[in-house]
């Protein structure tokens, strides 16, 4: 059985090794000063993807991703680990979403590239930890979901049989095709880039990117299609204006407190329990942690 999967995925700056001119002054992120990386949990989400169409040849897997131009980064990625192709989903008027309007223009672009089977993402992004926009696709969409899923047991007969990670345990569920599946970051990790794709896909590029190639190398995608990961606009996947970007954020930040952690004094513990039971409690009264 053949499938068509749509894998959704964030280029996202690296949240996890934050240095001292991470924030701005205003306490945003200063994204130049970052790293981008692929979002960890979307990588789990590929992976589950990966499987599912090394044991369903003729399976497809799709990426679609929103951000800059320069995201494509991470559709090239994908394709050198077994993604079939991707799109970037690119417009200056869709800056400044929240997670109402990011999803409403994903599940756009979902809608137009149509004839979907699956659609899977990481639970959430590191630079937003909101969980929200995979279950508002699936809500825009009137696809049933599944979430914190672990690993993907079973695709067959128009069903999907999903092990869900819990707080306190697991979930086995099923559920009708097509259907959205938001993917735990204890799933299985990403499998590494194959040689031979990262040799087939090295020059895999976005129309943006195209125009500043050698023109030795213009002339190599010119000659295979495969090569030429797609850009949409808000109006390629006729959005309404007034559901993208700022106008459809109806998030308003009221505040924002940059907080930087600086070390002004150490202690060093013994080795033994009572010691480190002793600096745990003192932690959580003075609310340190907890």
């Amino acid at each position: 059985m053949s499938l068509n999967i749509v894998v959704l995925a964030k280029q996202v700056p690296d949240t996890r090794n934050v240095g001292k001119d991470a924030m701005k002054e205003d306490g945003t992120i200063n994204r130049a000063a970052l790293p981008a990386i692929f979002n960890p949990e979307d990588l789990n989400a590929l992976e589950q993807a990966l499987r599912i169409k090394d044991a369903n040849p003729g399976t497809t897997v799709t990426l679609l991703t929103m951000g800059l131009p320069r995201a494509s980064e991470i559709i090239r990625e994908a394709m050198m680990r077994g993604a079939d192709g991707g799109i970037v989903l690119t417009d200056r008027v869709l800056g400044g979403a929240d997670t109402l309007a990011t999803s409403y223009s994903l599940a756009q672009a979902v809608k137009k590239i149509g004839n979907y089977d699956l659609i899977l993402g990481g639970r959430q992004a590191i630079d937003g930890d909101t969980a929200q926009v995979g279950p508002q696709i699936a809500e825009k969409l009137g696809l049933p979901q599944v979430t914190y899923a672990e690993d993907i047991l079973e695709v067959a007969n128009g069903h999907i049989i999903v092990k869900r990670r819990l707080e306190n345990g697991v979930e086995t569920v099923k559920a009708p095709l097509p259907c959205v599946v938001t993917v735990n970051g204890s799933a299985p990790d990403c499998r590494p880039r194959n040689a031979m794709r990262l040799m087939r896909f090295k020059y895999a590029t976005s129309q943006s990117e195209q125009s500043k190639l050698p023109e030795q190398i213009k002339e190599i995608v010119a000659k295979r299609p495969e090569l030429t990961i797609r850009e949409w606009s808000a109006a390629d996947v006729d959005a309404d204006p007034e559901q993208i970007g700022m106008p459809g954020s109806p998030t308003k930040v009221k505040n924002i407190v940059n907080v930087v952690f600086t070390a002004k004094e150490s202690r060093k513990l013994d080795n033994d329990d009572e010691s480190l039971e002793g600096l745990i409690k003192e932690l959580l009264a003075n609310h340190t942690i907890g």
